[in-house]
Order: structure tokens, then C-alpha cells, then sequence
């Protein structure tokens, strides 16, 4: 699917499809294109767009080049990640002339909101070059808004770890899941955020060559530091999350320890009743309490006083 956009005083204007694609846009946005979308398009400005499999290579060089006179920078972008499980797929910005083109194969939400944004308010997008800062910067809202809904969540398992009655019974196993959402979350968005960060500088020595204006390029290091400040704050929240990863073992080990020495307690009161009922099942046929009057009672009451004395001394000790 083919977006393109426009630049009418000052707001973006989507372009009617009814009559095909403008090729001469000024933003053309690729979504999940199809070969015989591509095709028309890179025949048209004399360049080739990547398919899936380019952006996708690991290595930093496949993802920020040039080539011929059009810049490439391939970030990893988050998609649907209003939920713990966002969906990882890289994006490809393409500079060339005054030309922006996106590749992308999921949808973003920034990609949304920002030509929602763009068309009810008169921003100031001369160029290609605007809208892409543009587009950028809206995206690194919307990873810290994420990023800031996960800090929210990160408090609320906090809270369910150490907050709450002792003796009070805690689903740890359920809180294990949370945190480990929570870290997938929050590598996901980190690995985002160092793509970010590695393109901003990228396109801060684009910008000295194509001579954009000095507005431009203090935006750019103004994006570069705002990816790196969330990077910050990401390794912060993964430090947090680590420390409840511990926190939440370390409740589980105290619980299984508070379970074996209930068991231990038992077994050491019960210990010198059983002792007594040993002796006193035995069959020998001399023992003197047999034939007393108040032999069962005596025994009995024997074995409940073995097994209070126990009790009273732990308790005594503070061991319950």
C-alpha cells in the first residue's frame, strides 16, 4: 500500500489515491508494498528500495549508507505496543532530493499520529528533511510514552512484592510473568532506542552535507540526545527490574524456608509422643503399667505434655 503526502501551507495533506500515487510527493509511505508497487516507484526516481531481507541485516553498514546522491537509515521501530508484547520490525527512511520515502512492513502508531498531527496544525515542513525530523521526533515520544506506561507497571509489581500484610499469601509465580514482560518490553524498546540513537547521528552529518537549515540540525542533536537520555532511562528500569527479579526469589525462598520449618517444627513435636507410643505398644509381657488402673490415661496424657513442652520452648525462643 502506497501513502503520499504533500506540503499545503504548512500541514501535510494526504494525497487522493483515486487517481494513483504521486511519485513526485514529497513523503511517499510504503506499507507492506508489493513488487509491483515498488517497481513503478524505484524505475520513477532511479533508486533501489530495499525489500524486507535488506532491512532486516544486522549489521550497522546495511542500515545507515548512501547511495548515488539518496541517503538510507533503517531503524527498528515498535509496533502495537500499547500491550507488553510489541511487535519488532525495522523501518527504512530514504532521503532523495526533496523526497522522503518510508519502507515499512508493520505499522507504527507515530506514522499515525504524526500526519494526523501534521494536517490540523500548520507546522513548519518546507522540505523532506522537516518531515522526517518531524516524523522522528514523534516517534521518540511515543517510545517514551511506552517506556513510561512501563515504569508505571514496574511500580504497580513493586508494590505487590512489598506492600501487604505478612503472612498475606502473594501469587509469585504470576508476578515472575509480569516482570518477565516487563523486561522483554523494555530490551524490545532499548534495542529501538540504540537504532534511534545511531541513526540521529547519522543524519546529523546528512544534514551538514545537504545544508539543511541550523534549526534542522539542532533538532537532530536535540533527537540524538533525547534517544540517549531514554536509553538511560531504559538501562535504569531494566536495573529495577533485575533488583525485583532477585526481590521476587528471594520471597520465594523465604516462603519455601517458612514451609520446611513448619514441617521440621511438627515432626520435632510429635517426635517424643511417638517415642512414648513406641514404648508403651511394645509387647513384652512384664511391664508394670499394664495392669495400673491409670496406665492409658497417664499415657496419654504424658504424650500430650511431650508434645506441648516443644511447642512452649520454641515459642519461648522465638523460633515461631
Amino acid at each position: 500500500m502506497i501513502h503520499t503526502y504533500n506540503v499545503v501551507q504548512n500541514r501535510l495533506k494526504p494525497d487522493d489515491m483515486d487517481s494513483g500515487p504521486d511519485l513526485d510527493a514529497v513523503w511517499i509511505d510504503l506499507l507492506d508494498p508489493t513488487i509491483q508497487e515498488v517497481g513503478p516507484l524505484g524505475d520513477h526516481i532511479g533508486i533501489n528500495i530495499p525489500d524486507r531481507e535488506d532491512m532486516e541485516e544486522i549489521e550497522i553498514s546495511s542500515r545507515l549508507y548512501r547511495e548515488n546522491s539518496a541517503v538510507f537509515m533503517t531503524a527498528i521501530l515498535p509496533a502495537h505496543s500499547d500491550g507488553d508484547e510489541p511487535e519488532m520490525a525495522p523501518v527504512t527512511f530514504i532521503l532523495f532530493g526533496n523526497q522522503l520515502i518510508t519502507v515499512r512492513y508493520h505499522d507504527p502508531r507515530a506514522f499515525t499520529t504524526f500526519p494526523t498531527q501534521a494536517r490540523r496544525t500548520a507546522m513548519h515542513l518546507p522540505d523532506a528533511d522537516s518531515i522526517l525530523i518531524g516524523l522522528l521526533e514523534a516517534i521518540i515520544d511515543r517510545l517514551a510514552d511506552v517506556l513510561e506506561r512501563a515504569g508505571r507497571d514496574i511500580d504497580a509489581v513493586s508494590a505487590t512484592i512489598f506492600r501487604g500484610s505478612e503472612g498475606e499469601h502473594k501469587d509469585f509465580q504470576g508476578v515472575l510473568k509480569k516482570i518477565g514482560r516487563q523486561g522483554d518490553l523494555n530490551s524490545n524498546i532499548r534495542d529501538s532506542l540504540v537504532t534511534l540513537e545511531r541513526l540521529a547521528s547519522f543524519l546529523g552529518s546528512v544534514t551538514m552535507d545537504r545544508e539543511s537549515s541550523s534549526d534542522l540540525r539542532k533538532r537532530v542533536k536535540t533527537l540524538s540526545n533525547d534517544a540517549r537520555s531514554l536509553t538511560d532511562h531504559s538501562g535504569f528500569l531494566s536495573q529495577k527490574i533485575t533488583f525485583m527479579l532477585d526481590a521476587s526469589l528471594g520471597m520465594i525462598n523465604i516462603q519455601q524456608n517458612a514451609t520446611i520449618k513448619i514441617f521440621s517444627v511438627v515432626a520435632v513435636i510429635f517426635l517424643p509422643p511417638t517415642l512414648i507410643a513406641s514404648i508403651y505398644g511394645m509387647n513384652f509381657a512384664h511391664m508394670p503399667e499394664l495392669s495400673w488402673t491409670f496406665g492409658y490415661p497417664a499415657a496419654i496424657g504424658l504424650m500430650i505434655g511431650a508434645a506441648i513442652l516443644p511447642y512452649v520452648y520454641f515459642k519461648y525462643r522465638g523460633w515461631l
